[in-house]
């Protein structure tokens, strides 16, 4: 009979928000799957937990995956921990808990502490309905183009950054997505909190005067203007758009110059394209 693989969040700061039943679970396990195991022992070691401990994180969820599946179709208990947190967000515990599944292993989610749900419900802004996008890419480029995308997603946005990508973070959030509400929330539930509530250009303007410490989760006031309405034909090839023009009633000269217009081309780069019709 294999075992069970627990999933027990840790304190994102504040040891007291570790639950009785966490600690319970992670003194009758065979085994505590850690992503860091020099900051797991600290925990373990604070609540007078003696468990066998073994890393787990993302360069070794390869080859520790399918070790830690082995351990549970042979019947051992294993718990999972992140350093801070729920482990499956935004870090490799997805990994292994979809192996479990794939493997038919039991898993068993213990509930506690997130840092993203502390922050959105801090925050004053919207919570019925939220986007969590974790952390955006580390590329300037792609991380501009990811903001571009929520450009006009109407729930409240979560986010996670680091501090030393927080100034341009916040720059390209203004940017991109205007001078919006927003939650900037660091070090939650530990000695120095803070929790900033006001618009995207104050908040700049707060950490262009400070050096910055400790990890951030950004809470950001979702799209309240007028969403731009999509051209059904922003799927078709220039080929494909000029005939549709055209079955509806439109001339060829006047469909290809359409065509240019919309999607920003030259006449001669969609002329080719439609010379037999």
């Amino acid at each position: 009979m294999s075992g069970k693989l627990y999933i027990c969040p840790t304190p994102i700061g504040n040891l007291e928000d570790m639950t009785y039943r966490s600690i319970r679970i992670l003194n009758e396990v065979d085994l505590i799957a850690a992503e860091d195991t020099r900051h797991s022992i600290k925990l373990l070691n604070h609540f007078d937990i003696s468990k066998p401990l073994t890393s787990y994180h993302d360069h070794n969820k390869d080859s520790k995956g399918g070790y830690l599946i082995n351990k549970l179709l042979d019947g051992e208990n294993i718990a999972l921990v992140s350093d801070a947190g729920m482990p499956g967000i935004s870090d490799p515990g997805e990994d292994i808990i979809r192996q479990a599944i794939e493997n038919n292993i039991e898993i068993e989610v213990l509930p506690g502490a997130t840092a993203s749900i502390t922050a959105l419900v801090s925050s004053g802004l919207q919570t019925a309905k939220f986007a969590f996008e974790g952390f955006l890419d580390r590329d300037k480029k792609v991380r501009r183009q990811q903001l571009e995308e929520l450009k006009e997603e109407s729930r409240t946005i979560i986010f996670y950054e680091s501090p030393h990508r927080l100034k341009d973070t916040l720059k390209d959030m203004l940017k991109i997505l205007g001078n919006r509400k927003i939650s900037v929330n660091r070090e939650l539930t530990k000695k120095y909190q803070e929790i900033i509530r006001e618009d995207l250009e104050t908040v700049i303007n707060i950490f262009n005067e400070r050096e910055i410490k400790g990890e951030f989760v950004l809470i950001v006031e979702g799209f309240t203007g007028e969403k731009t309405v999509k051209n059904s034909y922003d799927n078709l090839s220039e080929r494909e758009y000029v005939v549709t023009l055209i079955e509806s009633g439109m001339d060829k000269k006047e469909a290809i110059k359409t065509v240019c217009k919309d999607r920003k081309l030259k006449k001669d780069v969609v002329y080719k394209q439609v010379l037999d019709l």
